[in-house]
C-alpha cells in the first residue's frame, strides 16, 4: 500500500521569492507612512503651536507665513525628487512624488485660506485692493492659479485620459509655479532675503541641471 500523501506545513510553502516580496512591501508601506507623516509634520506643529499658544507676538503674520514657507519647501522638494533619482540610480524618490506635490498644494491652499479668512476676514474690497496694488499678492495668486491644473490632473485616471505626453507638458507648469513661489517670498519680506534668495537659488539649480540633462539628449 502506497504511503499517504503528506501536507506540506506552512514553512515548506514559502519561498525565498515570496519573503523578498513581503519584505518589499513592509519596506514601501513604512516609506510611505514615513514621508506622509513627514508632510504632515509642519501643520501638526502649527496646532499645537495653536492650542498651546505659541504663534508669537503676531500670531495671524505666523500662520500664514509657516503655511507659505512649507508649501514653497515641499514644491522644491518635489522638483528634486528627478535629479536624486539620477544622482542615486534609485527610482524610490520618484514614487513619492505625487504625494508630496499634493501636500504642497495643500499648503498652498491653507495658505490662502488663511490669509483670505482669517488675516483679511474675508473683506472683499481689501482682496481686490491687495490684487492690484500689490505685486508679491499679484504674483503668490499666480503661482496658486499655476497648481490647481496640476492638482487637479495628478490622478492615474487624468493621466490615462490626457495622455502621456500631453500630461507630461502640462505638468511642465511646476516649474513656473516654483519660480512665482520664490519671487512672491522675496518681494514680500521687508529685511532679510536670505530665505528667498536661498529657494532661488535651489530653483535655478534645478533648472540647470534639467535643462543640461535635455541638451544632453
Amino acid at each position: 500500500m502506497a504511503a499517504p500523501a503528506t501536507i506540506p506545513g506552512p514553512e515548506a510553502a514559502r519561498s525565498p521569492r515570496g519573503d523578498r516580496r513581503r519584505g518589499r512591501a513592509g519596506l514601501d508601506r513604512a516609506w510611505w507612512w514615513g514621508v506622509f507623516l513627514g508632510c504632515a509634520l509642519p501643520l501638526l506643529a502649527l496646532v499645537l503651536w495653536a492650542a498651546t499658544g505659541d504663534l508669537g507676538a503676531n500670531p495671524i503674520e505666523t500662520v500664514v507665513r509657516h503655511l507659505g514657507d512649507w508649501a514653497l519647501r515641499l514644491l522644491i522638494l518635489t522638483l528634486a525628487l528627478t535629479p536624486l533619482r539620477h544622482l542615486t540610480g534609485s527610482s524610490r524618490p520618484v514614487r513619492y512624488r505625487r504625494m508630496i506635490g499634493l501636500w504642497a498644494f495643500a499648503y498652498v491652499c491653507l495658505h490662502v485660506l488663511a490669509y483670505v479668512v482669517v488675516d483679511i476676514g474675508l473683506h472683499l474690497p481689501t482682496l481686490i485692493d491687495d490684487l492690484t496694488k500689490r505685486p508679491y499678492i499679484m504674483v503668490g495668486m499666480a503661482g496658486v492659479l499655476t497648481l490647481i491644473p496640476l492638482a487637479a490632473t495628478s490622478t492615474k485616471g487624468m493621466i490615462k485620459r490626457l495622455g502621456g505626453r500631453r500630461w507630461q507638458r502640462l505638468h511642465q507648469l511646476v516649474y513656473a509655479a516654483g519660480i512665482l513661489g520664490a519671487v512672491h517670498y522675496l518681494l514680500m519680506v521687508k529685511a532679510d532675503i536670505t530665505e528667498p534668495l536661498v529657494y532661488i537659488g535651489l530653483l535655478v539649480l534645478l533648472y540647470g541641471i534639467r535643462v543640461g540633462r535635455w541638451v544632453a539628449r
